[in-house]
């Protein structure tokens, strides 16, 4: 038996399901009972202890509350089966980059089971694929896809603008600059509502490059929030992934997406 289970404890078991809560985090897990299920859990709950513990330790080092941040499964590059693993293992977040991606898993997974975040750059063309479907979209980018998503919203989508912070050619998103011209330009778009910010860091073992970037983007959240924009309360920031997560919890991040490191 994993590290993991021994130090979970048991609150109920049902006839088909047993509940734990894990004693060093309060993270709750419905597992059900099923020998080979638990055996396939084991590596992801496992992830999940380690990534818990390092969310948990970087909240502690700068005051944060655990509550504030809240993780995304990036299933994009799994399996339908391994998500719905991970779902099995107590993750509620998930987050898909394609929306062919996100139709085969919502075939199979009841949608209310989770939590959807569309977290790739998404094609205009494509919006009516996705725009419903999901609870969260993570690169609102460009005045086109805003009018587009406004356009084919049946409720209000809750939509994080991708700042390109690092300014790499290689990633989406607007320039900083942008940025506040741009929410100005969606004040007549009542489907949409800015939650937040998201950017990417670049790929370098650098800490202070990468720490200089989720900073620039706390500052851009706080000049969006002293703008008092209704449609854009600017709550939360999108940012920081499975190699550098735990310094974009230092810097504000309260939405971090993690793929490999969870769920492979």
């Amino acid at each position: 038996m994993s590290a993991f289970f021994r130090q979970m404890r048991r609150l109920y078991a049902s006839s088909d399901n047993f509940q734990f809560v894990d004693n060093s985090t309060g993270a709750c897990y419905n597992i059900r009972k099923n020998a080979k299920l638990v055996m396939k859990l084991t590596a992801i709950t496992n992830n999940l202890q380690v990534i818990e513990a390092k969310i948990n330790d970087a909240c502690v080092r700068v005051g944060r509350s655990r509550q504030d941040v809240t993780c995304i499964a990036v299933t994009k590059s799994v399996s339908v089966e391994r998500t719905e693993e991970a779902l099995q293992a107590g993750i509620l977040h998930v987050g898909e980059n394609r929306p062919e991606g996100l139709a085969l898993k919502q075939q199979q997974i009841e949608k209310e089971r989770a939590v959807w975040h569309y977290i790739g750059s998404l094609q205009t063309r494509k919006v009516k694929q996705v725009v419903n479907e999901v609870d969260y979209i993570h690169s609102l980018d460009r005045l086109s896809l805003a009018e587009e998503i406004n356009k084919r919203a049946t409720k209000t989508v809750k939509c994080f603008v991708q700042v390109n912070v690092s300014g790499e050619n290689s990633k989406h998103g607007l320039t900083p600059e942008e940025l506040q011209p741009f929410l100005h330009e969606l004040t007549a778009f009542t489907h949409i509502e800015v939650v937040g910010l998201m950017t990417m860091a670049p790929n370098t073992e650098d800490e202070a490059i990468i720490r200089n970037v989720f900073q620039q983007l706390k500052q851009l959240q706080l000049q969006v929030q002293a703008l008092q924009l209704d449609y854009a309360p600017c709550k939360e920031l999108s940012m920081g992934m499975s190699g550098d997560f735990e310094i974009a919890i230092e810097e504000g991040a309260t939405f971090v997406r993690i793929g490999t490191a969870l769920v492979g």
